[in-house]
């Protein structure tokens, strides 16, 4: 019997790859950084070609850090940062502009122009999306529109539009499988969530031909198999998600009302609503949080652009700490008379406030203000936006109240007790820690599993959830409050505009 499932986690740094043995237990990790390309103010690239060379790099070297052969391996799950959008040559696989990130804003003038023109409504209803450059569908007609001759090559066929799951999928295939999953094909503006089909209104609104876009199968379905050469021998690639829906399944969020919260560049909520689409009074997304055996389940989402990237930030550019985990004694050692607020709106404001031309500021400064208080206010921030997409999931989930639930936590920033305590006291909620941080890789692998035979229906797997460390609200209701409102007053004076009106 084949002992492991790979799983490939393709993120915004850095792309890893884990194997995961029977027992989910991670036997060995490889990871490698890539650069990040910054070509003008709110825009932000990666070279396709890094994204595919340090896959392939990291699969090999945990493959020989376990001793794994391709036979060992019962299958591939592939996750992947969402949205972020790469267009490439059908013949030669070669990506004809670098690939747009899921933080880029390069298509807010854009979206203005279609929501002026009164398209929200139509993409709402058709996506579960609202109209922002967040989601691959405005990037894809960029890059069409600005690389000569790309809209006429793509309606020719010529060009494959795909997210990273299927542009490796396509490479690691030798360019045999153009598809992707249900989960990625959610995040594109482009797709039916309710039909499960590529939806053609919205292909004319955002003049998308038809041509480039990939087959839509299940999380977990036959993708293809690896060429021989890049691993020793073919694997099938049996699993794709998003890495947010990965993460979902991973922490075994399978029963409507369960919510995770992955704290990683930036911040992504997850709501199971079950096989009922949601439409958000609060300006949360719809999207499928899972299509297994050709049924979806639906979510609400929201969406933080910055969590982790806050702490990058007093790292990179304000040169206030050295390294990440500096942070929970610089802020545990922070004066608590002072109440700094950090709005970390450097590419604008997700959920549920939607506003790309905001821009960070920091609120509350003193002569005192030090790197100590700056670090608190990196991790409190983390915790406010939280606040935000909680309530309003509230709003929406209207008669299920899910108020008493645990939120189960996962990703990089998980790590510090000072962060999971506050965010505990902020949200008034038990936030629970698993004892595999890896869900992200984990919903992967479990896709891939599940498909192979080697993992159990969710309903078996989801007992082998198991807790690290769950972290109770402490923190007194006045003291709460007056954090909270001088939070939203900080965020009220941040913002362009009052949000727009459902």
């Amino acid at each position: 019997m084949t002992g492991y499932v790979l799983a490939i986690d393709q993120g915004t740094t850095s792309s890893r790859a884990i194997l995961f043995d029977r027992d989910r237990r991670v036997r060995a990790i490889a990871q490698q950084e890539f650069p990040q390309h910054f070509p003008a103010s709110g825009w932000v690239e990666h070279d396709p070609e890094d994204l595919w060379r340090t896959v392939v790099q990291t699969g090999r070297e945990v493959m020989a850090k376990a001793g794994a052969t391709a036979a060992d391996i019962a299958g591939i799950g592939i996750t992947n940062q969402r949205e972020t959008t790469v267009v490439w040559e059908r013949k030669t696989g070669r990506a004809i502009h670098n690939a747009i990130v899921w933080q880029d804003r390069r298509t807010h003038a854009l979206c203005d122009s279609l929501r002026r023109d009164g398209h929200e409504t139509e993409a709402r209803s058709r996506t579960g999306l609202l109209i922002d450059p967040y989601f691959s569908g405005t990037k894809l007609a960029w890059i069409l529109d600005r690389v000569e001759g790309a809209r006429a090559r793509a309606a020719a066929g010529e060009l494959c539009f795909g997210t990273v799951d299927s542009f490796l999928l396509w490479r690691l295939t030798g360019g045999r499988s153009h598809a992707t999953d249900a989960t990625n094909a959610s995040r594109t503006l482009l797709w039916n969530i309710h039909t499960g089909e590529w939806d053609a209104v919205m292909g004319d609104i955002l003049k998308v031909p038809a041509a480039v876009l990939p087959e839509v199968r299940d999380c977990a379905a036959d993708f293809g198999e690896t060429l021989p050469e890049l691993f020793g021998g073919p694997i099938r690639v049996l699993g794709m998600a998003g890495d947010q829906q990965a993460a979902c399944i991973g922490q075994a969020c399978f029963e409507p009302g369960m919510i995770k919260s992955t704290y990683g560049t930036g911040c992504f909520a997850l709501l199971n609503t079950g096989p009922q689409s949601v439409t958000s009074r609060n300006r949360l997304l719809t999207t499928v949080m899972m299509q297994l055996d050709g049924k979806r389940t639906y979510a609400l989402e929201g969406s933080i652009f910055v969590a982790g990237a806050a702490v990058q930030w007093l790292r990179d550019a304000m040169g206030l700490i050295s390294a990440a985990s500096e942070t929970q004694a610089l802020a545990e050692q922070a004066d608590e008379a002072q109440e700094v607020y950090l709005v970390p709106a450097f590419v604008g404001l997700g959920a549920p406030y939607w506003d790309a031309a905001a821009r960070g500021a920091v609120y509350g400064l003193t002569r005192a203000t030090g790197p100590r208080e700056f670090a608190r206010a990196a991790l409190e921030c983390v915790a406010y936006q939280t606040r935000d997409l909680l309530d309003a999931m509230r709003g929406d989930w209207g008669g299920n109240d899910f108020g008493a639930s645990v939120l189960r936590c996962d990703g990089g920033m998980v790590a510090s007790d000072w962060m999971m305590q506050f965010l505990a006291d902020i949200l008034d909620t038990p936030v629970d820690r698993p004892d595999t941080l890896e869900t992200t890789a984990l919903g992967a692998a479990y896709l891939a599993g599940y498909r192979a035979g080697f993992y159990p229906p969710p309903a078996e797997f989801a007992r082998q959830w198991h807790l690290d460390r769950r972290f109770e609200p402490a923190m007194a209701e006045p003291v709460r409050a007056r954090k909270v409102a001088g939070w939203r007053d900080a965020v009220r004076r941040t913002l362009t505009a009052a949000p727009a009106a459902e």
